[in-house]
């Protein structure tokens, strides 16, 4: 969430980035100054009216000891009607408050200013690539079908059990799953990452604190019985950690890694690109999230993502980098990195992990800071990237890796494996 001051003093800079995001922000900008305008003048009435009624109770302390208790009586009236006025203000003022806070919310935030415009993830940029892509034979084939012939993964009993979207793995697919997971933790607490388990399920101010709420709220599992929401990610449960927090410099970076399932109910979506594991209900995430000073967060940024690069590459997977432009970012985010596989059985990319700098903007919903070196309160900066999203990484690995003989599985899995191959 965007700071009312900031708008204030940034209203050009800030429609101008918008433009990036093809988001027009004018009339909710124009209201939220306009609000906030209210709020000050309100404000302005409600510390007259107090400054008035301290000085009527003094007033009417010095009548009574004066012994003259009639004028004490009329005065104690004024103050009455001044106290029921003050009331009335602050009934407004919390309406005003309230209204600001939602029109607040509707605002994503500033992209950055070397974001590239456009519409889509077809104008995305790539900016890095590595490693050859799969050259298959004909008997190629992608990797639901490689995993019914193996008996790694079973999507019609999923399907029998919850529904499509929330496949079962089993015996050596169950084990390639669970050694992912262990790889990339053992690879996150290499980097300095202290590993947390944190809640599937979260309240509201989580969700409105990482910004899920409202803005993805349609796309959340709610369960209104008891008003919690299963995560989408462990970013929300973990970066809330540090919700209504403050902070000292010396506390910079904090660095969390979580595996956590994942539950999103993916509206809309359908098609053969959401074929096997290429979009599920439920599946399986390794975050890395740090909190950072803001003058150093992008350059943390750039950290991340090569940590991401480094985990592809000890999978001997072919990937490249995209920057997102402007109208393929999320909504919180100021600069995302994405990162692809070369899927060889379905010839295509596929996306395994997002890496975004929020800057200040969810740090403000959370209310998480620090005190600079002046003793003064300022906003963190967050970041957090998938490392990784296990489905599609799943499924580059069977696909690229089939040969007649079975599926080879890379060098840096086959000691949590305990195989080399699946046949």
């Amino acid at each position: 969430m965007l700071q009312t001051p900031y708008i204030r003093e940034n209203k050009a800079l800030i429609l101008k980035r918008y433009q990036k995001r093809n988001f027009d922000g004018e009339v909710i900008i124009n209201q939220i100054l306009k609000l906030d305008d209210d709020r000050k003048a309100t404000q302005q009435k409600l510390d007259t009216q107090l400054a008035e009624g301290n000085r009527l109770a003094k007033e009417i302390g010095e009548l009574f000891k004066a012994g003259k208790q009639d004028a004490a009586n009329m005065i104690k009236e004024q103050s009455k009607a001044l106290k029921e006025s003050g009331n009335a203000l602050k009934d407004i003022q919390n309406k005003i408050n309230e209204d600001l806070k939602n029109l607040l919310y509707q605002l994503p935030n500033v992209p950055n200013e070397i974001v590239p415009q456009g519409k889509s993830d077809a104008d995305n940029e790539t900016i890095f690539e590595k490693g050859e892509l799969p050259i298959l034979g004909s008997e190629a084939v992608p990797h639901w079908e490689l995993a019914k012939k193996y008996n790694l993964i079973d999507f019609e009993l999923g399907v029998k059990i919850t529904g499509a979207g929330f496949p079962i793995y089993r015996g050596k697919g169950a084990k390639l799953q669970r050694a992912l997971i262990s790889f990339f933790l053992d690879e996150a607490s290499n980097a300095g990452y202290e590993e947390v388990i944190p809640p599937l399920m979260v309240n509201e101010a989580s969700g409105y604190g990482t910004g899920q709420l409202p803005d993805k709220e349609g796309q959340m599992y709610y369960m209104p019985a008891d008003d919690l929401y299963m995560i989408p990610t462990a970013e929300v449960p973990i970066t809330n950690m540090y919700r209504d927090v403050i902070l000292k410099e010396s506390d910079f970076p904090i660095k969390n890694t979580g595996y956590t399932p994942c539950f999103r109910r993916e509206a809309g979506s359908y098609g053969k690109e959401v074929r096997g594991l290429n979009r599920l209900h439920q599946f399986d995430k390794v975050e890395i999230v740090q909190i950072q000073h803001p003058e150093k967060s992008y350059e943390t940024l750039d950290v991340m993502v090569e940590h991401v690069k480094s985990l592809l590459e000890k999978l001997e997977l072919p990937y490249r980098v995209l920057k997102l432009c402007g109208g393929d970012l999320g909504f919180t985010a100021a600069l995302t990195f994405d990162m692809e596989v070369f899927s060889a059985g379905q010839d295509r990319w596929l996306e395994v992990s997002s890496v975004s700098n929020f800057e200040s903007f969810q740090a403000n919903r959370l209310k998480c800071r620090y005190k600079d070196e002046n003793g003064k309160t300022q906003l963190v900066h967050t970041l957090n990237g998938s490392a990784l999203a296990l489905p599609r990484i799943m499924a580059a690995l069977l696909e690229n890796n089939q040969t007649n003989e079975g599926i080879k599985i890379p060098k840096a899995l086959i000691p949590y494996t305990g195989f080399d191959i699946i046949n």
